[in-house]
């Protein structure tokens, strides 16, 4: 980058991090070009799952969670990203344009960027202690200052979800096109599932997190919000599992609208969230592309007829 913006090294540090954000199915599905004053997230059609996402939504939510862990590296690192989103009309999978000024990280800011490194999706049998109402709020107030609502899923709202998942899961069970996708992108040939051998129970939360439109920008800030809601509970001791499948299947997906989100708003993401049992061991890392494979060669006339 021009002198007086970041060097290489801090770029590439945040990058780093950036592709740890949570992906469905671990697609993985950004790619970047840095350019001498800017950097660019595209979403990658390579990566698309025809299958289980035919309108590439979850995709656009990984990027923008990408999008955010990039931010935040970006802050701890000592710049701030002015992010322009959707920035060329004539070219949707341009999702972001950043521009980076000097910046003094707050303790907060350097807090979720070690965050990052520690987050993992854990499908787990959760412990039984009650998450406490102060920490649902926290997570619900960050997202929202992304332009996402946070719903805590309740009574016969839980039991919608929960029965949307298991309609969504036996469709997919029937479903050999979304059981290659599955195989092939994640690794695994089932779909989420808890652990059997626990002996108390699981006083895990459902979080819906929402958005007022369901455009390609709306999705984009949802996976910000997303990854805001995600670092913010793994700062705060908390374990998460990211479910899409409920989402995947457009009758599923109306279902958790009218019965989770009394049919206002459009789901985007479904989280469960907790305290992993005492003495858990710690997961393993999920392997990531890297940054090498998610680089493009910059082009400077396609950013300026943004």
């Amino acid at each position: 980058m021009d002198h007086g913006l970041p060097d290489d090294h801090i770029v590439r540090a945040a990058l780093e991090l950036a592709i740890r954000a949570p992906s469905a199915q671990n697609t993985q599905p950004w790619r970047w070009r840095i350019g001498d004053r800017s950097v660019h997230l595209y979403l990658d059609p390579a990566r698309a799952l025809p299958s289980t996402d035919p309108d590439q939504r979850d995709l656009v939510v990984s990027c923008g969670a990408a999008l955010h862990h990039l931010r935040v590296a970006f802050a701890a690192l000592g710049w701030s990203a002015v992010v322009h989103r959707l920035p060329n009309p004539a070219q949707p999978n341009h999702l972001a344009s950043i521009e980076l000024v000097r910046h003094r990280p707050t303790a907060h800011e350097i807090e979720l960027s070690a965050a990052i490194g520690r987050r993992r999706t854990d499908r787990r049998h959760f412990s039984s202690w009650p998450v406490p109402p102060g920490y649902l709020g926290l997570v619900t107030e960050r997202a929202a200052t992304l332009g996402a609502i946070v719903r805590q899923v309740t009574d016969r709202s839980r039991d919608c979800l929960v029965e949307a998942m298991r309609a969504a899961a036996e469709r997919h069970a029937g479903d050999p096109g979304y059981s290659l996708e599955l195989a092939e992108w994640s690794g695994r040939h089932d779909g989420v599932q808890w652990s059997d051998e626990a002996h108390e129970p699981d006083c895990a939360e459902l979080l819906v997190l929402s958005t007022s439109a369901d455009d390609r920008l709306s999705r984009l800030c949802a996976g910000e919000a997303l990854s805001a809601v995600l670092l913010t509970a793994t700062n705060i001791g908390l374990a998460t599992c990211l479910l899409t499948e409920p989402l995947e299947i457009p009758a599923m997906r109306h279902r958790v609208r009218v019965g989770v989100l009394d049919d206002y708003g459009y789901p985007q993401a479904v989280i469960r969230i907790g305290w992993a049992p005492t003495g858990a061991e710690t997961l393993p890392v999920t392997p990531r592309r890297p940054v090498e494979d998610v680089l493009d060669p910059f082009d400077a006339t396609e950013v300026a007829s943004c």
